[in-house]
């Protein structure tokens, strides 16, 4: 079986050279060594892979200043709002960048190794992790331009003055593909005279120089430093863009899936229970490529354990726009389960907007146009990319999920609830681990103010709370985030109990309704089904469904988790009622 030291070694010199990565090798080999005897139980450990996910795994999205109490840290404040109300429903929290930064609300890094004071310290981090899974963000595509490296790089100071990637702009660089219709070089000047640095993301976030080995090396002991914080899952931001080769897009080079491949073999060797997720907000088939080649010595993949699944909201949208659950059924149904030990990671709802890129191939530009008519119709913003040749395309659509779903402007505040909740439950039934950004719990509404302030169209999706106003709404049930955090935690808390929610549990697509996404989930020791049956239309629906194909006991009835309903006489052909956007989980249960 090949070790991860032969892995790192090869990987080192496709990226070097056979003499550089002998020589980067050589440089890493006792950084990784004393990291062992620093923590031997993160190097010892024992679960195989596939053993670190099951149903009880669901991960909350949140700033580390989400939640605001006076006079106290906001992490402090965030591991409240998670005791008091998701104790019982989710087991980790991914802690967007919390780290000193001067913009993008914490993705331009300024020192990947410091807490941003305005949050709280290392100790608040690591008591949040006392009772959670953590993902940390590595946002090491770029840094910030106010950060100690981009400021000895303008000094010309050594190693720094490689550290960054510069071209001359006279150069054709149309092949680059670009995220944002920004410039792609930013002049700066230096104590070597006027240069242009490479900027992906914006002129404060510039891209590192990974060809430069140095900068692996350093980057590398980041992530390690991330891992001895406790991080259990690493996040690797934006990750498509790492490497750069003139006269290529610099999108998925061959390199850049051997840096993460590298950092894969450096955690199988070092600490073999964290895990690599990978953001890579592109359409499909690019975004699976990150799980990489399955090891021929092993039953398990080399590059990340996890991929963002961006495909799903899109099509979500689309469907509870439509009232067709078609087009998710099929797309639903094509797709090859991840490799043995991967999962999806699935979302609809995140601190970005909603991508669009990964609605390339699965919807129709009709179907695109529509999403983007609803989204200014309901108050929302649409950005942009730049396209090779000139034009642009939409890029990302910025606004709630919630205010996507309902119209703002004609409310109807029971039927807005239930399409809501009816979008969440899609996403907690698929296969994979579900991750809640934390507007979902309440279905936040746009924050136009908060575009005001920063003059930013995704900062409509990323208001901040009081935790003790909000608090009061959360336990008022007649409140609107009341209702919806009560429905989403509730189908958060169910879903942990069923083995048949397992990550790698097998999923299929039953064909009953065209308004109707059901499936059926079956646990992973082949045990009795699970039937999620969710409405998209506004129309009641009367299904038939013959429940005698299901492989259950005889004898049996079947259950409705959620609404507790029994179906009486289920164990044949059964005819099953769905109110508007009603969703119902079906498990067999003795009479």
């Amino acid at each position: 079986m090949m070790s991860p030291e032969i892995r790192i070694r090869q990987l080192l010199a496709f990226l070097y050279g056979e003499q550089g990565g002998d020589h980067a090798w050589h440089q890493l080999q006792p950084t990784l060594a004393a990291f062992c005897d620093q923590h031997p139980e993160l190097a010892n450990g024992t679960r195989q892979p596939g053993q670190f996910l099951d149903q009880r795994d669901a991960i909350l999205i949140t700033y580390g200043d989400q939640f605001r109490e006076p006079g106290r840290p906001p992490l402090r404040s965030l591991l409240t709002f998670l005791d008091t109300y998701l104790g019982d429903a989710v087991n980790g929290v991914h802690i967007l960048p919390f780290f000193p930064y001067s913009s993008d609300d914490g993705f331009s890094v300024i020192d990947y190794l410091v807490v941003d004071p305005a949050l709280g310290t290392w100790d608040d981090v690591k008591a949040i992790g006392s009772g959670y899974k953590l993902m940390f963000d590595a946002v090491v595509n770029h840094v910030s331009r106010e950060s100690a490296w981009f400021q000895a790089f303008l000094r010309a100071e050594k190693p720094f003055d490689d550290y960054f990637i510069t071209a001359d702009p006279a150069q054709d660089l149309s092949e680059v593909v670009r995220p944002r219709a920004l410039p792609l070089l930013t002049p700066v000047e230096t104590a070597n005279g006027l240069q242009h640095v490479w900027t992906t993301f914006s002129e404060d976030q510039i891209d590192l120089n990974f060809a430069n080995v140095d900068v692996l090396m350093r980057v590398t002991g980041v992530l390690l430093a991330y891992v001895a914080a406790g991080a259990d899952l690493i996040r690797l931001d934006a990750i498509a863009f790492l490497w750069k080769e003139v006269g290529t897009t610099c999108l998925h080079l061959p390199q850049t899936h051997a840096v993460v491949k590298l950092w894969r073999a450096v955690l199988d060797l070092v600490a073999p229970n964290v895990i690599l997720i990978t953001e890579t907000n592109v359409p499909h088939m690019d975004n699976i490529s990150y799980f990489g080649s399955v090891l021929p010595e092993a039953r398990y993949t080399d590059e990340a354990q996890m991929v963002y699944n961006f495909s799903l909201g899109p099509v979500v949208l689309h469907t509870l726009r439509s009232g067709d659950a078609t087009m998710l059924s099929d797309w639903v149904a094509s797709q090859e389960p991840p490799p043995s030990g991967s999962a999806f990671f699935n979302f609809i709802a995140s601190h970005d907007g909603i991508g669009m890129r990964p609605a390339e191939n699965l919807l129709t530009p009709q179907e695109v146009q529509a999403l983007v008519d609803q989204t200014v119709a309901h108050r929302g913003r649409v950005s942009y990319r730049a396209n090779a040749d000139g034009s642009s395309s939409v890029y990302e659509l910025n606004i709630t999920l919630y205010d996507f779903l309902n119209d703002p402007a004609a409310a109807k505040p029971e039927l807005d609830i239930a399409r809501f909740l009816a979008s969440q439950a899609i996403l907690l039934s698929l296969a994979g681990v579900p991750g809640i950004y934390v507007h979902s719990l309440f279905g936040s509404r746009n924050c136009e103010a908060c575009v005001a302030e920063t003059g930013r169209a995704r900062s409509i999706n990323r208001e901040k709370f009081d935790l003790a106003s909000l608090s009061q709404r959360l336990d008022d049930a007649s409140c609107h985030e009341g209702q919806v955090f009560a429905g989403v935690r509730r189908m958060l808390a169910l879903r942990k109990t069923q083995p048949a929610f397992h990550p790698a549990a097998q999923q299929r697509v039953l064909s009953l309704h065209r308004s109707v996404f059901a499936l059926e989930r079956t646990p992973l020791s082949g045990g009795e089904p699970l039937i999620c049956l969710v409405s998209t239309t506004d129309q009641p629906l009367k299904l038939t469904v013959d429940f005698a194909t299901h492989g259950v006991k005889a004898g049996s009835v079947w259950r409705d988790l959620i609404s507790e309903d029994v179906l009486h006489g289920a164990t044949g052909e059964s005819h099953v009622s769905l109110n508007p956007y009603m969703v119902r989980w079906l498990v067999p249960s003795r009479r």
